[in-house]
């Protein structure tokens, strides 16, 4: 079923657009949430819940792409649980993606103002847009949609330890660039 049709059946508040949205990309939903979550039912619990905040954010809006959008608010309630987990356990997938990050982007501790997240915000899209398409797919895949490096590695045809390389590259390139714009000394 076409994205219009599903957002359509959301304007007239049916069921059945919950069922669509889930069969068309309940996969994907489940995977953002998974890359982030090691348990099984907390994944489940974040796919669930990211459809009742679908629910009642259509109407009124009627987002375009709608994979992107279910798939977004999946990533902040995974995101949000991890947190809430890890206040209780170390360790996991999304642990190793921040660990990563952690150079080249200012912690929260340093943007004491919303507008200052929103200008990191549009710095990293700057910087998102000056690279060839493969490198932004690697970046978005790894640091938002936390994708494990060995399964990269089999989307790209390439190793583990060439996309690790690649992955470092554009940790180092992003840093360099939030230096020159002076988000870090």
């Amino acid at each position: 079923m076409e994205d219009g049709k599903i957002i359509s059946l959301f304007f007239e508040r049916s069921e059945q657009a919950i069922e669509e949205l889930n069969r068309k990309y309940g996969a994907a939903v489940k995977k953002t949430a998974a890359n982030i979550l090691d348990d099984r039912l907390d994944v489940e619990e974040c796919v669930n819940d990211a459809y009742l905040r679908v629910w009642n954010n259509i109407p009124p809006h009627a987002p375009d792409p709608l994979v992107g959008y279910v798939c977004r608010i999946a990533r902040n309630l995974a995101v949000n649980r991890y947190h809430a987990n890890r206040a209780e356990k170390r360790g996991g997938n999304y642990a190793l993606v921040l660990e990563e990050m952690e150079e080249c982007i200012p912690s929260g501790v340093n943007i004491e103002t919303e507008y200052d997240a929103k200008e990191l915000g549009a710095a990293i899209s700057r910087f998102l847009s000056t690279l060839k398409p493969e490198d932004r797919f690697l970046f978005v895949r790894r640091y938002w949609y936390a994708d494990p490096v060995a399964e990269l590695a089999v989307v790209t045809n390439g190793s583990a330890n060439r996309i690790s390389v690649r992955l470092f590259r554009l940790r180092e390139k992003l840093k360099r660039s939030l230096m020159k714009e002076g988000f870090l000394a």
